[in-house]
């Protein structure tokens, strides 16, 4: 089974999470916003071998520990082709609080089918227009970013942001995911898929 642990990086409080199959150690790495140097040490003391980087969004607070992980590890990132102009934009920052990312690696494959790591791609545009989410149906996880937290959903006014589009990732996409489905959002604390649907203000 897979296990999953929560770090919590940078100013902003971004949830990076690793997951990995304990019975062989592989591992992915999901947003790893910040403090790119204490995620490769917590790795390493787990004796995880990092197969890959999951982003679901490209804004800094995401992506500021991407070059240290993935050089570390030689494995590649995944990010929705529609992030890419935001992932390589200078102006990709949040002055005073957050300097836009260096070293990015172009993005590339993760494979979907490491054992004990399978996961399907839930294109969720609306935060961004690359906005992705990513649902591990063995573990019964979704990773959601800034696209849908516990009671509340993404903002969508920022640059590239759509708010009926990000409605309509959320309905379409992800709400028809198991009513048991742990929510493992960008920032704050967990939910379930249940839950939001019954709970959410922002989806009534």
């Amino acid at each position: 089974m897979m296990e999953v642990d929560r770090l919590v990086v940078g100013p902003l409080g971004v949830n990076c999470y690793l997951l990995w199959n304990p019975e062989g150690r592989g591992a992915l790495v999901v947003d790893p916003g910040d403090d790119g140097a204490g995620i490769v040490a917590e790795c390493r003391r787990r004796e995880l071998v990092v197969r890959g980087v999951l982003l679901t969004h490209a804004h800094v607070d995401h992506i500021r520990g991407v070059g240290a992980v993935a050089a570390a590890f030689g494995c590649p990132v995944r990010l929705s082709p529609a992030d890419l102009p935001l992932y390589r934009s200078p102006a990709n920052a949040l002055p005073p609080w957050l300097a836009a990312a260096v070293d990015l690696p172009a993005p590339g494959t993760v494979p979907a089918d490491l054992p004990g790591l399978a996961f399907e791609i839930l294109e969720t545009p609306g935060h961004t227009p690359g906005g992705g989410c990513y649902f591990f149906p063995e573990a019964g996880v979704v990773f959601t970013g800034d696209t849908l937290f516990a009671g509340a959903i993404g903002r969508a006014d920022l640059p590239g942001g759509d708010h009926g589009a990000l409605l309509r990732s959320i309905r379409d996409r992800l709400l028809p995911l198991p009513d048991a489905t742990r929510v493992l959002p960008g920032h704050g604390a967990e939910s379930t898929i249940g839950a939001e649907r019954r709970q959410n203000p922002y989806l009534r």
